[in-house]
């Protein structure tokens, strides 16, 4: 057996990180176990639909325009070290946070997919907001 491929295979079904692949258009291609709990969709109703069915509506504009600045430079400041931290929206409706990164995916020169890992991040962005909050507190009653 090789053990890249092992190792590959591994991670894609991985239940601890979601990993979604699109294609030029914004259309799913892949959906692992972990986009399956992080988002409430299973792979099969994800797979085909388009990228808004966990975008929020009043983001899908900003999403769309940075889509297409990637698919045109094929450069993504968010393909490296730089994590994208944004809201997102699940089956059920509930709002999430999301960080994540994207890689490119080439086939003869030109951008195949475009491959995303995100991860929830919704219970420190609550913490986060809550000590924000008490920080604000505690700074107006001195």
């Amino acid at each position: 057996m090789d053990l890249n491929f092992s190792i590959a295979n591994a991670l894609l079904v991985s239940k601890a990180d979601a990993i979604v692949a699109s294609d030029p258009e914004g259309v799913i291609k892949f959906w692992n176990p972990a986009a399956e709990r992080i988002f409430g969709y299973s792979a099969t109703e994800a797979t085909g639909q388009s990228l808004d069915l966990i975008i929020p509506e009043r983001l899908r504009k900003a999403h769309w325009d940075g889509w297409h600045k990637v698919m045109q430079t094929g450069r993504s400041r968010y393909a490296g070290d730089d994590l994208l931290s944004v809201p997102a929206i699940r089956k059920d409706g509930e709002r999430i946070s999301v960080a994540f990164t994207i890689t490119p995916v080439y086939l003869d020169g030109k951008i195949a997919l475009l491959v995303a890992v995100l991860r929830d991040i919704t219970k420190q962005f609550n913490e986060i907001k809550s000590l924000r909050k008490k920080l604000s507190q505690i700074r107006a009653t001195q």
